[in-house]
């Protein structure tokens, strides 16, 4: 029985956003469409404050939040100078000439309740069955430098290729500025020099900015980088500090000329201290050495950049510190903090965008009333805690599961523990070849399986069901899928062709 109606809702009609960059444009462009006019939102910023772009590369989720936005694609390519990414490709990582690529999508194809490559582990067993990376259709097309779009490979039922991009961060956030202030998103310019606070029970009433101008709102987003203005400055969330796995605190980037063809996919390669990131774009490279500064210098790090570029300097190398973790809570009383405000992992499988657009969709699904129910508040801070997590231990993982012995920076990566969750994954899959994705974690049974094996942990046996076929039955089975990939691959038009014939900048 219903002993009494719930209370009416007292609906939030303003919201107001703390910072531009990608986070903060990207956050008033989903809740102004989402929205509309029920919500008034202005976003603050200052043009003397710079914007952190540590990352231009994404993964395929991108694309849900650009169909919900109604960005046509090759516009947005065009307008960020963007090109495609069909994977991330890792070299030196598990030993010194290593190389192996995440590729997007799925490896081959599963038969029945069996995932396809406990079938690869059994042929390999004989001998037979060639290379993992035979059965991406993403990696032969991207180690190819060509890239196509497609549903399905030619009439069968093994999928087709799942995309990314590189951009340039800034000119995104601009594209997303524009398209905001068109839907009636007011942009404040400034610097904040006052937060004002509830004296009953210290929720944020509003700002003050330079100059004596002030903007109020029912609901704050702090999308104010590292230095967290809101979240920690004023509502003192806490940070979990995970530098103890992940040591890595400085970065050195660096744009340079194209030295050979527009790669649809992007290179991390392990230095002695940490690594190198290599993003083509349309009319430069964006380079970045990411290290940790207890085994190597600044100025030995930018030494090791301009060392290993591929092309020609464009601008002299810029410096960021960080130190890798989250907020303790990510959303207290009426503020929520996305992007760098909200925590820091270093952007090597290139979750940085993602996790803003995850926190913005996450934010829309449980946008509060003004009664703030701290349920709520709960329950999103629990699940960012999860995303965080989980993509943590991703990272760890390929710091971990290596075989070097050149330096004591890799040395101490794999010699130290990892999180429960992380060694149970590692664990069961050295012991059974399986691997089983967590609730809604972010990355999916492919990528976990391709990271695992590139970084030379292989299974010690196989899914029994993988033994009912016959050895020529699963020799055809094989045969048939990387020939249907590789005619695939052949056919798809080179990366350059494909911008030149659709987004060029």
């Amino acid at each position: 029985m219903i002993e009494a109606a719930p209370t009416a809702a007292d609906p939030v009609r303003s919201v107001v956003i703390v910072g531009g960059g990608t986070a903060g444009w990207m956050a008033a462009s989903v809740l102004s469409k989402a929205f509309g006019a029920a919500l008034a939102i202005t976003l603050i910023e200052s043009e003397e404050i710079g914007i952190v772009g540590v990352g231009e590369a994404t993964i395929p989720q991108i694309r849900h939040i650009n169909n919900f936005l109604e960005i046509d694609e090759n516009a947005f390519l065009k307008a960020t100078q963007g090109t495609f990414k069909l994977g991330i490709q890792f070299n030196d990582w598990g030993r010194l000439g290593d190389s192996y690529m995440h590729a997007f999508g799925d490896i081959g194809m599963a038969l029945g309740l069996t995932p396809f490559h406990h079938y690869w582990l059994r042929a390999r067993v004989s001998g037979a069955g060639g290379d993992l990376w035979d059965y991406s259709i993403n990696y032969q097309i991207a180690i190819r430098d060509r890239f196509a779009i497609m549903e399905r490979i030619g009439s069968s039922r093994l999928t087709g290729t799942r995309h990314a991009f590189h951009f340039d961060a800034s000119l995104y956030a601009r594209f997303l500025r524009g398209r905001a202030e068109t839907a009636g998103v007011r942009r404040a310019e400034g610097k904040i020099v006052e937060v004002r606070r509830r004296g009953s029970d210290g929720f944020i009433e509003g700002v003050t900015l330079e100059g004596g101008a002030r903007i109020d709102g029912d609901f704050f987003i702090d999308c104010s980088g590292f230095r967290g203005l809101l979240i920690e400055g004023v509502l003192a969330a806490g940070y979990e500090d995970w530098t103890h796995w992940l040591p890595c605190d400085r970065a050195v980037a660096a744009p340079c000329a194209h030295g050979q063809a527009i790669r649809p996919y992007t290179q991390a390669t392990a230095r002695k201290s940490g690594w190198q990131w290599r993003i083509p774009l349309q009319r430069r490279v964006g380079n970045g050495h990411v290290y940790c500064s207890r085994h190597i210098s600044d100025d030995e790090a930018a030494a090791v950049l301009k060392a290993n570029l591929e092309g020609e300097l464009l601008a002299e190398p810029r410096f960021l510190r960080f130190v890798t973790g989250m907020r303790k809570r990510q959303w207290v009383k009426n503020c929520v903090s996305l992007g760098l405000a909200s925590g820091f992992l270093e952007p090597l499988e290139s979750t940085s965008i993602h996790l803003i657009q995850s926190g913005v969709s996450r934010l829309v699904s449980m946008f509060p009333d003004r009664h703030f129910d701290p349920a709520l508040i709960d329950e999103f801070n629990r699940q960012s805690r999860f995303e965080f997590e989980r993509i943590r231990d991703f990272i760890i993982l390929h710091y971990h599961a290596n075989e070097r012995t050149d330096s004591p920076f890799w040395i101490e990566r794999r010699e130290m523990d990892v999180p429960e969750a992380l060694q149970a994954k590692i664990d069961l899959f050295r012991s059974t070849g399986r691997i089983y994705r967590e609730h809604e974690e972010l990355f999916t049974e492919p990528g976990w399986l391709q990271v695992l094996l590139g970084q030379r942990i292989v299974p010690a046996r196989h899914h029994p069901l993988a033994d009912g076929l016959s050895e020529a039955q699963l020799a055809e089975f094989l045969g048939n899928i990387r020939t249907l990939i590789d005619r695939a691959a052949a056919s798809a038009p080179s990366h350059a062709d494909y911008i030149r014939a659709n987004c060029a900048a």
